[in-house]
């Protein structure tokens, strides 16, 4: 391999490597301006309190679903002193028999901790393969970045997990109501399925989806 291709070859992959997680700071912190009326991006850091690096909201659990799950995201879009950090982090109250549905985040790897109860947790891989145990109290499992995993509460009392995550906004996808959601055509559906009209309408009324 000629010096040129090398060289150029290690710029292309530093690049890739780069593009891989939230850019670098350039700044100390940069507190997301909540203040619609300007455009600067960062409030003035002369302005900044120690409360700008202190979110509060996840002292108990939130409102639970018809799944069994209360999920509350801390991430740049409720807590504004995540912003550039790169980081965030989502705490999960599942009631017993709860789950969390099959979903992905799109631009960050997850480090999820057992606080209490038992959890199976588990992730699937590009060649379909599945990886999951139930999870005891102090034990940690990572999901790779963009794919699909999934908890169920299996003990008979609640539980609690505190997911991280290396994106400041990692997004989520949940599986469920990506697919049955009302975008894609029910002949679409039918033929990757095997499922009717029926059915279809039955799920999506299940989910309160259309």
């Amino acid at each position: 391999m000629s010096l040129t291709v090398t060289v150029l070859f290690a710029v292309l992959l530093h690049g890739c490597v780069t593009l891989a997680s939230d850019p670098d700071p350039v700044l100390d912190f940069c507190i997301a301006n909540t203040d619609s009326a300007t455009n600067i991006p960062c409030k003035n850091s002369s302005d900044a309190t120690v409360e700008d690096f202190i979110f509060s909201g996840i002292k108990s659990h939130g409102k639970f679903s018809e799944t069994g799950l209360a999920s509350i995201p801390v991430n740049v879009n409720n807590f504004p002193g995540l912003n550039t950090l790169g980081v965030s982090l989502v705490r999960a109250d599942f009631e017993a028999g709860g789950v969390n549905v099959p979903h992905f985040h799109p631009r960050a790897t997850e480090v999820a901790y057992v606080l209490e109860g038992r959890i199976y947790s588990g992730f699937v891989d590009t060649q379909n393969r599945v990886f999951a145990k139930v999870l005891e109290k102090g034990e940690v499992m990572v999901f790779p970045r963009g794919l699909v995993h999934f908890q169920m509460n299996v003990g008979d009392k609640p539980a609690t997990i505190l997911g991280s995550f290396n994106s400041e906004n990692p997004g989520l996808m949940r599986i469920p109501t990506a697919v049955f959601g009302c975008g894609i055509k029910e002949e679409l559906l039918e033929k990757a399925f095997g499922l009717s009209v029926k059915d279809i309408s039955k799920v999506r009324k299940n989910l309160h989806l259309c």
